[in-house]
């Protein structure tokens, strides 16, 4: 039987069965030789015989619960991020066969953890590699623009086909620069450098931004919150984070319409809530606003490239928040990002 190759629980039932005879052998001999009050030292000895036992067993348990500690203490190690945490597996018996498959199991996750992280790093660098040598061509197609339309103010057609052609290649731009961000994210070969940042001069810096293309279409940016309440983050990522759904706010209200940034304070987190009365989000592609690429086919902007709430979504992410969308069609939507306030980190 495979529970018997267990070094220690043979030992357990060769003591268990010693025990058992050593005391048969005592009651045979009480029986044998007809001892006065026999049944007293029966009983006394069979009382004997079962606290042996139990004893033993008690022993034998205490010990595999020290084992058992061992193993659950290494498992932890490992899961808080020691990679090399292993459990001792060098006796025999079916426990330490588990421990055996658990440390393998351990080995290959080890691995597949680093076959994840070559893939993300060569993703990263061939994305680079693709954005570089896409820069100096899309600088050279931009100066050829700006000289044709130079030349095409003349010609009404040719100058709203070279207006579309610098729609075109300033969408191109935003698409490389935008994957760029995210691999660099994804592969987490980007150092955030977090400081203290007053969350009021982060938001009026966002808003300064977009405040001309608010004026251009009749649109309002405001802001609410707390001027004395500070965020522990990376300034620059933060603002790409937040300028993004501000931008997607934008794309989808219309003249009159107000777009508002709010930030607050609770017990363990920092709030910041970017609300807008716009056309809403359909219900149906809520679940997938923050996918890459997603185009609803509900949506009407066909200019958006679909990076940029997966960026915002990444960001707030790397800074160890949560970011999630409420929208009602006709009603508006909702972007709220909850951070750990300084005090917590």
């Amino acid at each position: 039987m495979k529970i018997f190759a267990d070094r220690r629980i043979r030992l357990l039932f060769a003591n268990i069965l010693l025990c058992i005879l050593v005391f048969t052998l005592i009651f045979a001999l009480f029986i044998g030789f007809e001892i006065k009050n026999s049944t007293v030292f029966i009983i006394v000895c069979f009382i004997g015989m079962s606290i042996t036992i139990l004893m033993l067993c008690y022993r034998y348990f205490k010990e595999q619960s020290k084992i058992m500690e061992k193993a659950v203490a290494q498992i932890k190690e490992y899961m808080s991020g020691n990679k090399d945490a292993r459990i001792e597996c060098d006796d025999e018996g079916e426990i330490y066969r588990l421990f055996h498959e658990i440390n393998s199991l351990v080995s290959a996750l080890n691995a597949q953890a680093e076959n994840e992280q070559n893939a993300k790093e060569f993703l990263k660098n061939t994305i680079s590699d693709i954005s570089h040598q896409l820069k100096t061509p899309l600088a050279a197609l931009n100066i050829y623009n700006g000289i044709m339309k130079e030349e095409s103010k003349e010609f009404q057609t040719m100058k709203e086909f070279v207006d579309l052609s610098e729609q075109e290649l300033d969408r191109i731009e935003t698409l490389v620069q935008s994957l760029l961000k995210i691999t660099k994210l994804d592969a987490g070969t980007i150092c955030l450098e977090k400081s203290l940042e007053n969350v009021s001069e982060l938001m009026e810096t966002i808003k300064r931004h977009f405040l001309l293309r608010a004026e251009q279409e009749g649109k309002e940016i405001r802001l609410s919150g707390n001027e004395e309440i500070f965020l522990l983050c990376d300034r620059s990522w933060i603002i790409e984070a937040v300028s993004n759904i501000v931008k997607n706010a934008l794309d989808h209200t219309e003249k009159g319409d107000v777009i508002s940034i709010e930030w607050r304070v609770f017990s363990s987190i920092l709030q910041i809530v970017i609300k807008d009365n716009g056309s809403g989000i359909h219900p149906e592609d809520l679940y997938h606003i923050f996918k890459r690429f997603y185009r609803s086919r509900f949506s009407k902007d066909k200019q958006g490239i679909g990076l940029g709430l997966s960026l915002a979504k990444a960001v707030v992410e790397a800074h160890n928040g949560t970011i999630k969308v409420d929208s009602e069609l006709g009603v508006g939507t909702t972007f709220t990002m909850n951070f750990l306030i300084p005090t917590n980190l």
